[in-house]
């Protein structure tokens, strides 16, 4: 128990002596789930006075949230709010096209209505398009914390600072990753395990662009890596299953990669089949 003393003494020099500056990662969490809610409701309010009071909850919401980072905000919280909420016609434009383009490109996909609220791929795309913003008003924190709980609840990890362009499709979608610097034109469709990367990720490097450009209308299938900031996939390309790709490729290029199938008999089969790791 004495050890266990020491370490609480310990624990508290350290964290009385550091200032934080965090917001709260549940209210953070509520305050995208409202958001996402206030944009493609469950049970539609009955007036549009209604309607308004929902958003100026929201709006206090968001309020608190800036009064956590107060020390850290570039300008006055009320210009923040402002800023962000007229920006909220833009972000569900977009958002409508990407829920139309799934539900156009998904064979499974049975209405706008069911993508919006039954698909992780559109959740993802929802929240990195309000991080994004967030980040484009330099409010600091805030849009890593919401990106990274989209990313718990989906498997799906963009970055608040990817450029991203219209009509983005993400099917299944675990174990995507697109990283900061990504840069994605319009109609892009992206499959699950599909990782947009960094080819080094020495910290000097912050400032630089690390991650890959995908051009218009290119289709990046299961399990392929992209990587590096002076890669880019020309427009109207399909890049194959499980591709390894560091190097650019012209606009309507074909990339595969070729695996070996070889089917033995059980009767001569001779490699083990249980494994110990």
């Amino acid at each position: 128990m004495e050890k266990l003393k020491k370490f609480t003494e310990q624990l508290y020099r350290d964290h009385t002596s550091e200032v934080c500056h965090m917001p709260c990662k549940t209210d953070s969490n509520q305050f995208i789930n409202e958001m996402f809610q206030l944009l493609f409701p469950l049970d539609v309010p009955r007036s549009v006075e209604e309607y308004q009071l929902r958003f100026r909850e929201c709006e206090l919401h968001f309020r608190k949230l800036l009064h956590d980072i107060r020390i850290l905000l570039p300008g006055n919280p009320h210009d923040i709010i402002d800023t962000f909420f007229d920006a909220l016609p833009g972000i569900y434009k977009k958002l409508r096209m990407d829920a139309e383009a799934i539900n156009t490109f998904d064979p499974a996909a049975a209405s706008v209505q069911e993508v919006v609220h039954a698909y992780p791929g559109f959740f993802a795309i929802a929240v990195y398009r309000i991080s994004n913003q967030l980040l484009q008003q330099n409010v600091p924190v805030l849009p890593r914390i919401i990106s990274e709980y989209a990313h718990s609840r989906t498997g799906i990890d963009i970055n608040p600072g990817a450029a991203i362009g219209d009509r983005f499709f993400i099917d299944h979608g675990t174990g995507v990753v697109i990283g900061e610097t990504t840069q994605i034109g319009d109609n892009v469709k992206i499959y699950q395990g599909v990782t947009l990367g960094a080819l080094s990720v020495e910290k000097s490097m912050a400032s630089q662009k690390r991650h890959p450009t995908i051009e218009d209308n290119v289709i990046i299938y299961a399990g392929s890596t992209v990587l590096g900031g002076k890669t880019v996939v020309g427009h109207d390309s399909v890049i194959g299953g499980n591709v390894w790709l560091t190097s650019s490729v012209p606009p309507n290029s074909i990339v595969y990669h070729k695996s070996e199938v070889k089917i033995r008999s059980g009767k001569n089969f001779n490699e083990p089949l249980n494994f110990v790791i």
